[in-house]
């Protein structure tokens, strides 16, 4: 059975100006499908026979390595003359993004279920954009996706099939790369730490999370290589999916199995 949830968020923000501080307030009426069941929430719809662009996501802990390896696929399927497009998520353009930027900045506080259905709000401001850039022809490079949220979140002690509920409807990746590092390693890379999930005890519940959410679908890479080497297992597995996607593999919806 298929349910809606209507709620409403409210946020102040601050910002400092040359003027002096700025406060906006900002309040959104959100609204999600949600598909109860005892077991797991299942639902992937076929949407587009016809030739499209690739969606691929890269997940993985903090400071593995996903921004690099996103940049170099990009300049990769550039060069073999396709058009993509890099993303990331958050996205801390819009309104919903800035308040999970002030949270992640350790500038905010919000309850855990809150944020969680934020983040999740986040991807649905980008949802039809997606579709129509991926019906076009473009292949999306997406830094982060719906496996982000339910791993951080159910790491933090939420059930973590209520934390999937928020995310049926969006678009289900061609391919998700994991970049494999053990929380120990990532703790000992550059800048970690400067962010509100950037600890040692929390990431390794959420290398947890990942290891029940992960399937054979998902291609593992190891992210204690060295940067070309990931770069060149990053590159072997996704021709493969981009073309798949140009011989008009059809789009799906979350959630996978």
């Amino acid at each position: 059975m298929t349910h809606a949830c209507c709620f409403s968020v409210s946020k102040a923000l601050n910002f400092a100006t040359a003027a002096g501080r700025l406060s906006i307030s900002f309040t959104y009426k959100l609204k999600f499908p949600f598909k109860f069941s005892s077991r797991k929430i299942h639902m992937e719809n076929n949407l587009s026979s016809d030739s499209r662009g690739a969606l691929i996501v890269l997940e993985g802990l903090d400071r593995c390595g996903k921004t690099t390896q996103s940049s170099r696929l990009l300049s990769y399927l550039e060069e073999l003359g396709h058009t993509v497009e890099s993303w990331r998520f958050p996205d801390r353009t819009t309104n919903v993004g800035q308040m999970i930027s002030s949270y992640l900045a350790n500038k905010s506080h919000l309850d855990d279920h809150t944020i969680h259905l934020l983040f999740s709000a986040n991807r649905w401001e980008k949802r039809s954009l997606m579709e129509s850039k991926l019906k076009s022809g473009t292949t999306l490079i997406i830094d982060r996706y719906s496996y982000s949220g339910v791993a951080f979140s159910s790491a933090k002690g939420l059930n973590m099939e209520w934390c999937k509920a928020p995310e049926i409807g969006l678009l289900a990746p061609d391919l998700v790369l994991y970049l494999d590092i053990s929380p120990e390693n990532a703790a000992e890379r550059g800048g970690y730490g400067e962010e509100r999930y950037e600890k040692l005890e929390f990431q390794k519940k959420v290398a947890q999370s990942y290891k029940t959410l992960r399937d054979a679908s998902w291609k593992i890479i190891d992210a204690t290589l060295p940067i070309e080497d990931v770069e060149k297992q990053v590159r072997e597995t996704v021709l493969n999916c981009v073309e798949a996607c140009v011989k008009g593999k059809p789009l799906s919806e979350l959630w996978l199995s």
